[in-house]
């Protein structure tokens, strides 16, 4: 008998909420909903201090601090940032952070990295934000840090943005050899080969589906060049999630068909949580 032709794997299904002009009752109730949704594998929340749609001068919750308290409300969720800005966070201390998440939330993080692009925040506060070559060259050095305090016993590195001796990071996060890393943007010269060295999963933040399959095709290119197998890494992409359910599914099938193996929902109003199931059942009978 001919072989049987091997079934695709399943899409994986995630949510994203805005922690910005949002009350926190809402946003946690969205939260628990999803934990009750057995299809919705992870959520994520954003890393801004700023609001970074409509008025920035509005309130926004600090990233890890609430992924913290909701991994703490929830038992089943893998939980990460979509994505950490690299500029905001020393990588030492961001590996130390990763690897204690990781452990009080029972192994579910997921360790969402992009090298930073928020001016007007940056400026406020008083936080570098290097041109933007010399920005990939400080991601991609902060991107070998962590994963060597992840998986190795002590880490010296001397580059030209950071230095360290003989580093330590302990505990260990729970899950081996780390957390995956998800690396998030779409510049096809720096972003998309940091993404083909070091991801497990590469988000596109959005767009059509011909842009994500070029994306998709300039990534791969970086894997051949780096001598990574691309299906190493998975293919996310953020999906908006509003009341039309029927037009968020056609949005995700329109991506499934582009080649997408990861699907984030993300949500801008917090205010329904009934959504959510009601996205995820459309979206799931539109991608078969």
């Amino acid at each position: 008998m001919p072989n049987a032709t091997p079934s695709k794997p399943p899409i994986r299904l995630t949510f994203k909420t805005r922690p910005q002009d949002t009350a926190w009752p809402d946003l946690l109730a969205m939260w628990l909903e999803a934990e009750r949704i057995p299809e919705l594998d992870g959520g994520f929340l954003y890393d801004h201090f700023y609001p970074i749609y409509g008025d920035s001068t509005g309130p926004c919750f600090e990233g890890w601090t609430a992924l913290a308290y909701l991994a703490g409300r929830t038992t089943r969720l893998r939980l990460g940032l979509m994505v950490t800005g690299n500029p905001y966070r020393h990588p030492a201390v961001l590996a130390n952070m990763a690897a204690t998440f990781d452990v009080v939330s029972g192994g579910r993080l997921d360790l969402g990295l992009g090298a930073g692009w928020n001016e007007e925040e940056a400026s406020a506060y008083g936080i570098p934000l290097l041109p933007w070559g010399r920005r990939f060259d400080q991601f991609d050095e902060a991107c070998r840090i962590i994963h060597s305090l992840l998986t190795q016993t002590t880490t010296t590195f001397h580059g030209e943005h950071y230095r360290l001796e003989n580093a330590r990071c302990e505990p260990k996060p729970i899950q081996k050899p780390r957390p995956p890393f998800l690396i998030g943007g779409g510049g096809e010269k720096r972003t998309l080969r940091i993404a083909a060295k070091y991801a497990d999963d590469w988000n596109f933040p959005g767009g059509s589906p011909e842009q994500f399959a070029h994306k998709v095709a300039v990534l791969h290119d970086h894997c051949a060049a780096v001598g990574r197998d691309p299906a190493e890494i998975a293919l996310s992409t953020h999906v908006l999630a509003g009341a039309d359910v029927a037009a968020t599914a056609a949005a995700a099938a329109g991506m499934v068909g582009a080649g997408a193996t990861h699907l984030c929902l993300y949500f801008w109003d917090n205010r329904d949580p009934g959504l959510l199931g009601r996205s995820v059942e459309a979206v799931r009978q539109a991608i078969g």
